[in-house]
């Protein structure tokens, strides 16, 4: 495949943060010669919030209208924490726009009753003026590895920086939505198109054994662990996640190549 018609690529962000925590990535892709879309959720990044209650699908359904915008009838979908959520909820409702998948720091089951009752229970204290510094500062640095809190400060500083400005709103109607949603499970088990499951060995939100199980559910899917990285591998190790992206579009290209021989 050549660079004028590599396959395309959606990069969805995790919550709190916007698509510029992909930024390192889109670059790359983008002097491959990938057209990416770096996708800002409802509220997010400039989006609007708009009315509706909260829901992953009315996203997933967000993104479908952005892609027929930038004429992208297919893509590589890949997200990172919520972005991953939102590209499970695409892929059952737009599955014939996916060309290959990428999760990172993501889990393929719905929460739990008390896992849904913690992101309620969030989604209320992100509102309240009170409260809701004291919630940035303790709970945003979890979004990090142990090596990254200690050996990186200025990505400790950039990923406050982000969440500290995202509007309030907007987060608890994403921590609403995430709570809200069923398992995937089911449906990246009939998926047959290539994947990536991207985890931070330090990840303190999902663990190991669910990585391995979300992997485990793609027919064609793949692990990688990146050593020293938490819950944010596209900002903590850019290099090595870049590297995991490359690889995954470019078995896409090979199969797309094999697909279009055989006609």
């Amino acid at each position: 495949m050549t660079p004028a018609n590599r396959p395309p690529v959606v990069l969805l962000h995790a919550l709190p943060l916007d698509s510029s925590m992909w930024d390192t990535q889109a670059r790359r892709l983008r002097a491959r010669g990938h057209p990416v879309l770096t996708f800002d959720q409802r509220g997010f990044g400039g989006t609007p919030l708009g009315a509706d209650p909260p829901s992953l699908d009315l996203v997933a359904d967000d993104l479908a209208h952005q892609m027929e915008r930038r004429g992208m009838a297919r893509a590589v979908v890949v997200g990172s924490s919520m972005g991953g959520y939102v590209a499970m909820a695409f892929l059952r409702r737009h599955r014939a726009r996916v060309l290959g998948l990428g999760l990172l720091s993501t889990r393929g089951t719905a929460d739990t009753a008390e896992g849904a009752a913690q992101r309620r229970g969030f989604a209320e204290l992100i509102l309240d003026d009170a409260q809701r510094d004291r919630l940035v500062a303790r709970t945003t640095p979890m979004l990090l590895g142990a090596t990254t809190r200690t050996e990186a400060p200025d990505t400790v500083a950039r990923v406050v920086s982000l969440a500290a400005a995202a509007a309030p709103e907007a987060v608890a109607w994403a921590q609403r939505a995430i709570a809200a949603r069923p398992g995937a499970l089911d449906d990246l088990r009939t998926t047959e198109v290539p994947a990536v499951v991207v985890a931070g060995e330090e990840d303190e939100l999902v663990s190991p054994d669910e990585a391995r199980q979300l992997a485990a559910a793609l027919p064609h899917g793949r692990l990688v662990t990146v050593p020293r990285a938490g819950h944010l591998p596209p900002v903590e190790a850019p290099q090595r996640t870049t590297d995991a992206l490359v690889e995954l579009l470019d078995t896409v290209g090979a199969t797309e190549r094999k697909g279009a021989d055989a006609c």
